[in-house]
């Protein structure tokens, strides 16, 4: 895996841990050459993950809509930044310089592209692997509610397989290069 998208909050959330993870899994990532593709914020986690990968001379490209100018700020010091014109040309432009994908705690936001990747997974768009951080337990929710659609008979149990989720920012990238080998 040579490039990952990050899919995090514009806001850092009340529990510092997930800014603190956040900013070392940039700097692992950094760290054994693992460029970051992401939404190109400079707030909150996104602001976080990428400035740790920078602290460690790590390649950071962001993504970011014409939409929302004036909403989100651009990074200043990205490697490179993209514009385009819609959020759904910014998934797309993500996705297609991605070689998988890591999803930090966030809002709406986040989970929507977290779960727009696990189904274009599921239909066969990508095989790409996907990762959680699951800083202070976050995602737990999340997999609670993979587990009870699974029971429910709306997911088929073998999709579960596609989601690593990790604790460690270490241990999730570990996990992620695994399943891409």
């Amino acid at each position: 895996m040579m490039r990952v998208c990050i899919f995090a909050g514009s806001r850092k959330g009340t529990d510092p841990v997930y800014e603190e993870k956040a900013k070392e899994l940039g700097q692992i990532l950094a760290e054994q050459g693992i460029s970051i593709v992401y939404g190109g914020s400079n707030g909150g986690l996104m602001g976080a993950i990428a400035d740790g990968a920078l602290e460690k001379d790590g390649e950071v490209i962001g993504v970011m809509p014409r939409q929302l100018e004036g909403i989100e700020i651009s990074h200043s010091r990205l490697s490179r930044l993209i514009q385009v014109e819609t959020m759904h040309e910014r998934k797309a432009k993500m996705a297609e310089l991605a070689d998988g994908y890591i999803a930090l705690p966030g809002g709406f936001g986040t989970i929507e592209e977290l779960t727009e990747t696990i189904t274009w997974a599921q239909i066969g768009i990508h095989r790409k692997p996907i990762g959680l951080l699951n800083a202070a337990g976050y995602y737990s929710p999340f997999m609670t509610m993979v587990d009870h659609a699974i029971e429910a008979g709306f997911v088929d149990p073998v999709q579960r397989t596609l989601l690593k989720l990790e604790e460690e920012p270490r241990h999730l990238v570990e996990a992620l290069w695994k399943a891409k080998q």
